[in-house]
């Protein structure tokens, strides 16, 4: 397959604005988005940026732009993203650029810290003797919160954190859901507290760019919606 690859090239410590490179390559009709950057920088520019690690769709690291849409380079087949011969491959969105395809994360995980992702049990009560349990059906519901890989694809595609940079974005509300439906937690209200401000789920315009673009089936969108429905219900005073 040939094909020509279009980079979008920045170096914040020497070039003053972004720019494309081009770069026309011969690959396997099986090739994924991923090696072709590989083999750029193998053999064409070393100096070309970007991150990637466990090519198994699990770590996150080499989400990007691939033709004005978020994905993970490592499983993305160029067959399916290539027009005309060409592969345009940006930056993630929204969020600052480091150099050439790496983006500055910091943002991004300190809006995910925010919601304290992680289990808090009610230490008013014993501990179990094995381990904290929950019903098969409410495992099966927040299952797919808990597939999130936090690869950014998500809030790099929604239009309200490219306008507000304290909003905490589709990934953050999404794991806040994940434990405020979880039976076992006892920070819910608390965490639904962090989450109901202008800044959190009543800042989301439900556009479904960040349903559409998740690599791992998480539907952020609906989970902003059920922290709405979870809120209403604390400020009537009804059971939550």
């Amino acid at each position: 397959m040939r094909v020509t690859f279009r980079i979008l090239r920045y170096d914040p410590e020497r070039d003053a604005n972004p720019h494309f490179e081009s770069y026309p390559l011969e690959l396997d009709d099986r090739a994924v988005v991923l090696d072709g950057l590989v083999q750029i920088k193998d053999f064409a520019d070393s100096a070309l940026t970007f991150r990637r690690s466990c090519r198994q769709a699990i770590c996150g690291s080499c989400a990007m732009r691939v033709n004005d849409r978020e994905h993970l380079t490592c499983s993305t087949q160029l067959s399916e993203v290539v027009r005309d011969g060409t592969v345009v491959v940006e930056p993630l969105a929204n969020l600052p650029v480091i150099k050439d395809l790496a983006v500055d994360m910091e943002q991004f995980w300190r809006k995910y810290r925010a919601i304290m992702p992680f289990l808090i049990p009610d230490r008013a009560k014993p501990a179990p003797e094995k381990e904290y349990r929950m019903a098969n059906k409410e495992a099966r519901h927040l299952q797919q919160f808990g597939g999130c890989i936090q690869c950014g694809a998500c809030y790099s595609s929604c239009p309200i954190a490219a306008t507000d940079e304290e909003y905490l974005g589709p990934a953050a509300l999404a794991k806040a859901y994940r434990f405020a439906g979880d039976p076992r937690d006892s920070a819910r209200r608390e965490r639904l507290k962090i989450v109901s401000d202008e800044r959190g789920i009543w800042r989301c315009h439900t556009v479904f760019n960040c349903t559409e673009v998740c690599p791992k089936g998480v539907e952020p969108t609906y989970a902003i919606q059920q922290l709405k429905k979870l809120t209403i219900r604390r400020r009537f005073g009804l059971p939550v």
